[in-house]
Formats: C-alpha cells, sequence, structure tokens
C-alpha cells in the first residue's frame, strides 16, 4: 500500500491556522500551479510577506552522538548517549547514521522521549537496514518545516519557501516553494532579470544576484528587481 505526504490542490496559500490541518511538509498547489509547503512558523517571530523562510537553526550539540546499546537489522529504536532533547523535538526529523557501522543511512524519526546528557530512545518509522554498535554515530536532524525562522544573513539551515503574508508565531501556514513569488531585493543592490537569485547576505528574508557558492538557491528573477524592493521571482526552493 502507497502512502506519504499528501498533495492538496486548490489550497488558500493566506490562510494560517494554531492547530495543523496537514502534516508538515505537505504539498500545496494553488489553482495556477504554484507550489507550496504546509510549515509551523517559529515561537518567537512573525512571518514577514515576501521575506524567504529557513529550516529551524542547527543544533551541532545533538550531531556525532554515541549509539548507546546495540541494535539489530528490523529493530525501530535506537538509543543515543549523552542527549540533551526536549520531547518529541525532533519527530518526523530524520536520524543520520555518521560512523560506521550503518554509516549513510538515515531514517525518518517517530517520537522520542526528553532527555538532559542522558540516553535517549529514539522510536523510528521504518525499520533499521544494518545493524548498529557502540562504535556507531548519529546527527539527529529537525523536520525542516518545524519551527521556521526568517533566513538570516549567515544560514544556519536551508531556505525552505517565502512567507505569502505576516503570519504569527507558532501558527501553521503555506510557504511558496515552486512557481511565481514575491521576493525583496536586499539594501545592498538590484536583481537582474534572468538571473539565479539566491537567500542575502546582506539583508535578512531578502535575496540577491546568486553566489551559488556560498548561498542557498531560491530562484530565477522574472523581473529585475530594484535595491530594497519586492519583485516577482520563479521560485525553484522545493
Amino acid at each position: 500500500m502507497l502512502s506519504g505526504l499528501p498533495v492538496i490542490y486548490g489550497i488558500d496559500p493566506y490562510e494560517y491556522e494554531a492547530v495543523p490541518s496537514h502534516p508538515l511538509g505537505s504539498i500545496g498547489y494553488t489553482d495556477d500551479g504554484r507550489k507550496f509547503r504546509y510549515c509551523k512558523n517559529n515561537g518567537t517571530n512573525a512571518m514577514v510577506a515576501g521575506n524567504v523562510q529557513q529550516s529551524p537553526v542547527e543544533d551541532t550539540g545533538d550531531e556525532d552522538l554515541a549509539i548507546a546499546a546495540v541494535a539489530a537489522i528490523g529493530d525501530k529504536q535506537v538509543s543515543l548517549a549523552a542527549a540533551t532533547v526536549t520531547a518529541n523535538q525532533y519527530a518526523d526529523g530524520y536520524l543520520v547514521i555518521t560512523v560506521t557501522p550503518g554509516e549513510g543511512l538515515y531514517y525518518k524519526i517517530k517520537s522520542h522521549e526528553a532527555a538532559t546528557a542522558a540516553t535517549v530512545v529514539i522510536n523510528l518509522y521504518d525499520p533499521l537496514k544494518v545493524a548498529l554498535t557502540t562504535a556507531s554515530n548519529a546527527d539527529l536532524v529537525a523536520n525542516p518545516f518545524n519551527g521556521v525562522i526568517i533566513n538570516p544573513t549567515s544560514a544556519t539551515g536551508v531556505p525552505v519557501g517565502v512567507a505569502m503574508t505576516a503570519v504569527p508565531a507558532s501558527q501553521y501556514t503555506w510557504i511558496q516553494v515552486g512557481g511565481p513569488g514575491v521576493c525583496f531585493a536586499d539594501a545592498s543592490g538590484a536583481v537582474t532579470v534572468g538571473a539565479i537569485v539566491t537567500a542575502s547576505n546582506q539583508t535578512a528574508g531578502c535575496v540577491e544576484d546568486g553566489d551559488t557558492d556560498t548561498q542557498g538557491i531560491v530562484g530565477v528573477a522574472i523581473t529585475g528587481i530594484a535595491q530594497g524592493e519586492p519583485g516577482l521571482v520563479d521560485l525553484k526552493i522545493s
């Protein structure tokens, strides 16, 4: 039986809600074919229309954690040592095996309890494909759509979409990832029509003519965009 994230057609991209009506990361389309992802805003700051949104800030303290106990092929639980997490902080995120045995494989996280510098059991949706030992290490990676923030000038995550409206903190909403969408050029210069645009390293939430070596790609400019003003970009985020 096939399963996975739903695809919803004819969405209202301006709606937001306190209680989620779709799984995080669900794909939505407007009637004209623009593409969106369903997300939760961070708990502190409201979204700003036309601002690029980033995934939650990387927590390097939850990377390269030691495996606390052997886990066999087929197991759906993995014990990590010395973890500091809140309950279900990484639910619907990913467990990435970084040191062999199992290096290079990753698994979607179903749930876990809270822990403070202690062993925590990570429950997985799918069974392990390679047995893990206490020689293995793993990263905990949050769902990129759970607690998005305005894209900072120095990347701490990856661009995940563009806000459509002023969405309050902790609300669930749609952010645009594909098709014609409005972005703001940063305060340092205009954007050239036809140019690849990336997340700005000058003004948070804005875009600039692309520096694709160091900044995340947002799309291609449909029009020229004056310095500090909004303009239309063919978004190519996800």
